[in-house]
């Protein structure tokens, strides 16, 4: 797995992302390409700006730290066309630019802090994970999206 940690790793995300274009077609999914950026985003919005979204209570919570959780911590590859989670789905309009420059400065942010800052950090939705849980959590959701548009 990639270690979103590391400034070359970070580097190689965004020399991918820069080959991205807002017409762009997925092989797969039905978001276009400034929606993915904003699907993405919401992944760092929820670490930087949790107040955009309500974190998961009671027994909502309980299911996705028992069953979520473990699926988005492990290495294993997303398949292709999986169920998107209620928060993560974006059907409006938005602005290419505006998500690409939001999502390089997520990913420059998550590099800077480093995997002693995520080490123990409490997710929205999954209880307290290690750095490395961090890691491949965000490293493995950029791997599925850009794959799906061939970056």
């Amino acid at each position: 797995m990639n270690n979103i940690f590391d400034a070359n790793v970070v580097q190689s995300y965004l020399d991918r992302l820069q080959t991205l274009k807002p017409e762009t077609q997925p092989k797969w999914g039905k978001m276009n390409a400034p929606q993915v950026l904003a699907h993405l985003n919401v992944a760092y919005e929820m670490i930087f700006e949790p107040e955009k979204h309500p974190a998961p209570k009671g027994l909502r919570k309980l299911m996705l730290k028992w069953l979520v959780k473990s699926m988005v911590t492990s290495p294993k590859p997303y398949k292709e066309g999986m169920p998107t989670a209620p928060s993560f789905i974006i059907t409006d309009s938005r602005d290419f630019e505006r998500e690409k420059v939001r999502l390089t400065g997520f990913m420059h942010q998550v590099q800077q802090l480093g995997a002693a800052h995520f080490e123990g950090k409490e997710s929205h939705s999954f209880g307290k994970l290690s750095s490395g849980q961090w890691n491949i959590m965000l490293a493995k959701h950029l791997d599925h999206h850009f794959n799906q548009f061939g970056i």
